[in-house]
């Protein structure tokens, strides 16, 4: 692999974006979508993925590879799960972080195609000095690596709206953030990777977040965007279930595909949105798009369209602050003939608790040239409902004391933890387990233990559930 290229953005908005960004903050009073202008169902915008299955013609995947770019969204820190660094650096499964993964999915792929797919990775400033470090572990890993850095922004004072971030060396770190993953149109333009990939032949960008386990790279939907030029862009959604009520779903809007997140319903439609009847799918934030129609959006200006995220924060030294972000997915109604394909579950694994962590370290999965497979093992293909307590569980290292191997959950529906539990080894959990420690108590599994459709009190009775 040639050295890993790193690209270095101002460290600052760029004078192109921020008077676009600030100025959209305050038009930003929430401006709802008319709920008579749009069309819910989206039959047509939305394709489902059998439409897709046999778009791959056999002995094309190379050609279709040849034109690839796999981007992975890399900005976000573990802090949330009690890591420090990167996100994409947790040890996620066997030894193996987020990255690591990655990087054996692109590596298989180019070894199996004889194909050169490059992988490149958007830091925020977060990130971007822990991952050169650990980037060079692939030197001799048959991908091409690149990396480039989101903008930084200034928060914004609450009370005066003027930008807390200056030269002032009393301004504390966090005065400074990423501006969201919307940013990455305006970065990767910025960057320069655009004209290095149009000369070599790219023509298709594939992004997704880096902690989501099932982003990986399609065959029969790259088939499609290759094959299908007029499609500019395709987001990949999937069935919503009562977890995902809050996920932004994707519309049929006056014509135009439109990502519709919960900040943009009326009140009184609120409860519509969160309904698993009438909004069936969310957004994976799987997006696939057209190298060229990025260039063009970005050059014309139309890319900036998109939606404000306001979002409220307090500094460390204790001002009130607002920051403003924009979503990635939000881009899909700039983009010519834009398109859904409703894709299965295993296409969204993304890690964001503990709980998510338990079920793919789990023999729910088995590790395939880094990608994970559901075990064939496992009667039912959904995942069981993982609900482990904040206290004991919500850090990574906390959560990891807790058991000395990870349960056999082949036959697990639903599982709640409560309190202070640990597990011995090799135990296995089947249909519904509940285990809950009251305060002042403390639950051992004991090695070996089978606990099937039980209830587990703080007393260590076992109940039939």
């Amino acid at each position: 692999m040639p050295p890993t290229k790193v690209i270095r953005n101002s460290s600052i908005t760029s004078s192109r974006r921020s008077p676009i960004f600030s100025s959209a903050f305050f038009r930003s009073e929430a401006h709802p979508l008319n709920g008579t202008r749009f069309d819910h169902h989206g039959k047509e915008l939305i394709k489902p993925y059998s439409d897709m299955v046999s778009a791959c013609p056999k002995g094309q995947e190379k050609a279709f590879l040849d034109k690839l770019v796999v981007i992975k969204l890399n900005g976000g820190l573990g802090t949330s799960m009690g890591c420090t660094g990167p996100k994409s650096m947790i040890s996620v499964r066997s030894g193996l972080n987020f990255l690591d993964l990655t990087v054996q999915q692109i590596e298989h792929l180019n070894k199996t195609y004889q194909t050169n797919v490059p992988l490149v990775l958007m830091n925020s400033f977060n990130t971007e000095e822990d991952t050169k470090k650990i980037l060079r572990k692939y030197n001799n890993c048959q991908v091409d690596i690149k990396m480039f850095n989101q903008h930084r922004f200034p928060r914004i004072n609450k009370e005066t709206l003027l930008p807390v971030a200056t030269k002032d060396p009393y301004t504390p770190k966090d005065g400074w953030y990423p501006p969201g993953h919307g940013d990455f149109y305006g970065a990767l333009y910025d960057s320069g990777l655009i004209e290095e990939f149009k000369k070599q032949g790219k023509e298709i960008i594939f992004l997704s977040n880096i902690d989501n386990l099932g982003a990986t790279v399609d065959m029969n939907i790259l088939a499609h965007m290759s094959i299908n030029t007029e499609n500019e862009y395709c987001m990949e959604v999937t069935d919503k279930t009562r977890a995902d009520v809050k996920g932004g779903t994707l519309i049929d809007y006056e014509g135009k595909a439109r990502l519709l997140e919960i900040a943009q319903v009326p009140k009184e439609h609120v409860d519509e949105f969160k309904s698993v009847s009438k909004f069936k799918i969310f957004n994976t934030n799987n997006l696939w798009m057209r190298l060229d129609a990025v260039d063009r959006l970005c050059k014309n200006g139309k890319i900036e369209d998109m939606e404000i995220i306001i979002n409220e924060k307090s500094l460390s030294n204790g001002t009130n602050v607002i920051q403003l972000e924009t979503a990635s997915g939000a881009a899909i109604k700039n983009f010519d003939n834009a398109i859904g394909v409703n894709v299965p579950r295993s296409r969204f694994l993304p890690v964001k608790k503990t709980s998510d962590l338990m079920l793919v370290m789990s023999n729910l999965y088995e590790l395939k040239s880094g990608s994970l497979v559901m075990s064939s093992k496992r009667q039912f293909k959904t995942t069981p409902l993982v609900k482990l307590g904040d206290e004991h569980f919500k850090k990574v290292a906390k959560y990891l004391s807790r058991f000395k191997t990870i349960p056999d959950m082949l036959e697990a529906d639903h599982l709640t933890v409560s309190g202070d539990v640990s597990f011995g080894k090799d135990v296995s959990l089947k249909g519904t387990v509940i285990i809950i420690a009251n305060h002042g108590d403390r639950i051992d599994i004991p090695s070996g233990a089978v606990l099937e459709n039980k209830i587990v009190s703080g007393n260590l009775r076992i109940l039939d559930h």
